[in-house]
């Protein structure tokens, strides 16, 4: 395969799992900034949304503060933001476009489609309402989108590269979401376990597709170590960052195969799955959750990088 066609596949994915990402830190903080001021207390949830986005500098550039209806310009209908929703589905369009023949025709349907339909929004939702349903429709468009790949794809290296470009993007945003929370969500003098705290942590397993499943593995109240469990640790959690590596692992070793030889972006996947797989939730607290997931950050851009040397540049 072509890099070129590779590199357009693999941000192709990452951008449909990014506007997905978006919408859900949006329809997050949306749901936390409606409850009473009891439970969410004083924090700026906006400027948080921000942080996890990613792109606070670049926010702040534009804005001088951070409400409800600059943030959510700003990360969903934003020209000026690379990142916004209507940037990522106008980038994954023209990358779509790029490698039409590589695509399922239920791919460029579902993409194509998307970007078409993105149109008709304008400059964006008037209401809350409206908005609350913008945000669905980007998760079920991505989901659509998803879904005709895994459901039509051959598995050669043109479905492992997107693959690669899904599992990073997902790692990544889990991995921003839970930094986050630790260093902007929870005010310094609100007790760890207290209701402001239940229901942030709430809002971020839903804004992961989380919180069913941990009450099915834990079965008792939502308690921060056993949330970083599962979005750290957990295999059989999707948008875990165990889960997204291994798979990671699995389709480079694939692409390896496939391509006769091995290289750096192997060894350096292996060696944060494996880890991950020796990690205990004690020695992460116990060392300092921000600075576990920073290393693996850290470690997550620069296999990013690796592939991009080894097989897209």
């Amino acid at each position: 395969m072509l890099s070129r066609t590779a590199d357009n596949l693999y941000w192709l994915a990452r951008y449909v799992e990014r506007a997905e990402y978006l919408a859900r830190i949006l329809e997050a903080t949306q749901r936390l900034t409606s409850l009473p001021i009891a439970y969410i207390g004083e924090t700026n949830e906006w400027e948080s949304a921000v942080a996890t986005a990613g792109c606070e500098h670049a926010f702040f550039e534009i804005y001088s503060e951070a409400n409800e209806e600059n943030v959510t310009e700003f990360l969903a209908f934003s020209t000026e933001n690379p990142s916004s929703i209507r940037s990522c589905f106008e980038v994954a369009r023209t990358n779509a476009r790029a490698v039409r023949t590589a695509l399922t025709m239920e791919m460029w349907d579902a993409i194509n489609g998307t970007w078409l339909e993105l149109k008709r929004f304008g400059n964006g939702p008037t209401t809350r309402e409206e908005l609350s349903r913008f945000l669905r429709w980007v998760q079920e468009s991505s989901l659509r989108f998803d879904g005709s790949a895994y459901r039509t794809m051959l598995r050669n290296d043109a479905y492992w590269f997107s693959r690669l470009g899904l599992y990073q993007e997902r790692a990544d945003n889990t991995a921003r979401i839970l930094d986050v929370k630790y260093h902007m969500l929870l005010p310094a003098n609100e007790h760890v376990g207290g209701p402001l705290d239940y229901f942030q942590w709430a809002a971020i397993l839903r804004s992961v597709s989380a919180l069913t499943s941990y009450h099915w593995v834990y079965r008792e109240n939502v308690k921060p170590w056993l949330v970083a469990d599962l979005l750290i640790l957990k295999d059989e959690m999707p948008r875990s960052l165990a889960s997204c590596y291994e798979n990671l692992v699995r389709y480079l070793d694939a692409i390896a195969v496939a391509y006769g030889r091995q290289g750096p972006a192997q060894r350096l996947a292996r060696g944060v799955r494996t880890r991950l797989q020796n990690a205990k939730m004690e020695d992460i607290f116990q060392n300092g959750l921000h600075e576990f997931i920073q290393e693996f950050i850290a470690d997550n851009n620069r296999i990013g990088s690796t592939i991009t040397q080894q097989y897209l540049a």
